[in-house]
Order: structure tokens, then C-alpha cells, then sequence
């Protein structure tokens, strides 16, 4: 059976030809739409948003409805793995999220709850059910989890950090203590993404946001170990038989590029500090890329927004491989018309650049 897929974005994941550069934009949901605060305003909680499948489906359908993207992405958040577990979470306006207890020993690693996706996660995947329904087939659906490492820090510091030090304390003086939680937390994110897929997800990406604050060293010992863990697990093809490409996005770690490409994604998502052009040679066709215009330009006029696209597509080049993306998610202050004139951009050029 000839299961190549005929969706850009996927065919781009496994480097396959497209006609123009496919893209999603990391946040493309969320409160740069007034229709998404709408939509929270309705939930009453960002939590309760995301426990609520209908208007979960509803936010995350909503930047396709304006813009015409090539992928959906679950909206959820990456601590419903810790809650999962038996950490208490909270969203405070202004505050970002709280986690009580803080894990800070041994014990309270062994007290953590062997979540099952399908009791304790059953609302996001049903969220993805209703998505893929919603979606039917016009575009794929992308599931996602946070990196073992990235949800570590929050349990341990308790919430959002600047430093790190109270887990940077635990990976200096209580090494084996940290891995035993990302195990358990790698552990429980492979069956939660391997849980989205069988109940629809197409692609599913690894956001390992606070990666680049440990050193190379560091990271491989702790954050890439945990990664490669869950790589080991995954089931990386549909109940029907379609391979589920796996994007592995670590910001802050380019330069590291070639290890995280060896972990066996068939993405590398680049955040804006490294050099497109070289990374493509890097990898050496051995993945694809996504990424990498600084979300920062948005806040730029409509001639530099085109300027910075002509840029970025012209680094990849007319190759297969690549999804265009912001090298980290959109930010809530963005004016909702800056990402229809990239939209626009990134389909003009790319289809120029790849008619070459």
C-alpha cells in the first residue's frame, strides 16, 4: 500500500517535494486573536479551556480560519503531564502557572502518580478526536508534549524561573534524582503522545523550551537522554498505517544540532539564533527543518516582514525539507494583521523560490 502522504506539511516532514514552503506558527492560538479571548473568556479559565474539547477545537481552529495555515496544533499545554502525575496546577493572571508540592527529594519523585493518557489525559485526547472531525482532512493535526527536562523545571521550581536554581541545584548534587524523573516523566510523555496518535494526531512535536540553559554537557546528560527515551517508545505510524513524523524543537541548542538530528525525529525545529543555511548542511538531508524567522519581526513594518521572509526562504533554498515557522511562539501583543502579511509572503516567495 503506498502510504506517501499528499498533505505539503507532511510531505515537507519527510523531506518529499511540495509546490510552495508549508507553515504553522508555534502559538498560533491564543491571545493575539480576539476571538481567542473570546473563547477563554467563555471558558473562564485557561485551564478550563483546555479541559473543555469543544472550545478547545474552537481556539484551535481559529488562526486556520484567518490565515489559511498548513497544520493545526492541539491546543492544551505542556504541565497537564505534571498534573497527570498528581502536581496541583494553577494559571495566575500575570503569573504564570503554579505547581504545588515542589518536588525536592527522592520521596517526592516516588510519590508522583504512573498517569495513564487515556484516564487521567482522556479530555485532550479527546480534544484531538474532535479536532481531527472538525479538521476532516483538510489539514493535518499536530500533538505535542513538552520535553522531560522542560516540565521537570516547573515541578521543581514550582512554577516559572529566571534562574533554575533549585533544579540546576537538584542535576549538581542529586544527579540520580533528576534522572529518575525524567525517566518517569519521559516514561508517561511517550504513552501520552503515543495516546494522541492513536486517537488521530498526524505529527506530533517535542517543545523542549528550556533546554538551552544547561550547558552541552548538561544537555545531553539530562535533557537529550530523556528525549532519546521517549523517541525509544513512540509508535511512529497511524492505526491506518501513515507515518506520524516527529518534530523535535529545542530552543537555545544550535549548537548541538547534529546530536538532536541523530535522535531519530524527522524534524529539527531551529529557533532564530542559527544560521538556516548552515543548518541545512549540517543535517545534510538527514532531516527537515522548521523554523526560523524571529517572532520579534512582527513588530516590524510590512516591508521588512516581506524582506525577512525573502531571507529566511532564500536560506533554505529550493529543497525539499523545510516548514516555515517562527523560531519560538507568536507573542500575545502581535498585531493579528502582521501574520496575514507573512502568511502572504511565505506562499509568494516559497512558490518563486521552489518553481526554480
Amino acid at each position: 500500500m503506498n502510504t506517501e502522504p499528499t498533505l505539503p506539511f507532511l510531505r515537507a516532514c519527510l523531506r518529499l517535494p511540495v509546490s510552495q514552503t508549508p507553515m504553522w506558527i508555534m502559538r498560533q492560538a491564543g491571545r493575539y486573536l480576539p476571538e481567542y479571548r473570546a473563547t477563554r473568556a467563555q471558558a473562564g479559565s485557561f485551564l478550563q479551556l483546555c479541559r473543555n474539547p469543544e472550545l478547545a477545537t474552537e481556539v484551535t481552529m481559529q488562526p486556520l480560519r484567518r490565515y489559511g495555515l498548513d497544520a493545526a496544533i492541539l491546543f492544551s499545554d505542556i504541565l497537564v503531564v505534571a498534573e497527570a502525575m498528581g502536581i496541583k496546577l494553577s494559571f495566575n493572571e500575570g503569573e504564570g502557572p503554579q505547581l504545588e508540592p515542589r518536588i525536592n527529594s527522592h520521596n517526592d519523585v516516588l510519590a508522583l502518580h504512573p498517569a495513564e493518557p487515556e484516564d487521567e489525559l482522556g479530555y485532550v485526547l479527546a480534544t484531538v478526536r474532535t479536532i481531527r472531525k472538525e479538521l476532516d482532512g483538510r489539514i493535518p493535526l499536530i500533538g505535542f508534549a513538552g520535553s522531560p527536562w522542560t516540565v521537570a523545571t516547573y515541578m521543581v521550581e514550582g512554577g516559572s524561573s529566571k534562574t533554575f536554581s533549585r533544579i540546576k541545584g537538584m542535576m549538581f548534587d542529586a544527579p540520580l534524582v533528576l534522572q529518575e524523573l525524567l525517566d518517569r516523566l519521559a516514561d508517561v510523555t511517550a504513552a501520552y503522545l503515543n495516546a494522541q496518535i492513536r486517537h488521530g494526531a498526524q505529527a506530533v512535536q517535542i517543545f523542549d523550551t528550556w533546554g538551552g540553559v544547561l550547558s552541552p554537557r548538561d544537555f545531553r546528560a539530562f535533557s537529550l537522554r530523556a528525549m532519546i527515551r521517549i523517541m525509544e517508545q513512540l509508535d511512529k505510524t497511524t492505526p491506518q498505517g501513515e507515518q506520524v513524523p516527529v518534530i523535535l524543537f529545542a530552543k537555545g541548542c544550535g549548537p548541538l544540532l547534529e546530536e538532536v538530528a541523530a535522535t531519530g525525529c524527522q524534524v529539527v525545529g531551529l529557533d532564530w539564533t542559527t544560521d538556516l543555511a548552515r543548518a541545512r548542511e549540517r543535517v545534510a538531508g538527514r532531516v527537515a527543518l522548521q523554523g526560523n524567522m524571529d517572532p520579534a519581526i512582527l513588530y516590524a513594518s510590512e516591508a521588512r516582514i516581506r524582506q525577512e521572509v525573502e531571507e529566511v526562504l532564500t536560506a533554505y533554498g529550493p529543497h525539499a525539507g523545510h516548514i516555515f515557522n517562527l523560531g519560538h511562539g507568536i507573542a500575545q501583543d502581535v498585531d493579528p494583521a502582521r501574520v496575514s502579511i507573512l502568511v502572504d509572503a511565505v506562499r509568494q516567495v516559497s512558490r518563486r523560490i521552489l518553481s526554480q
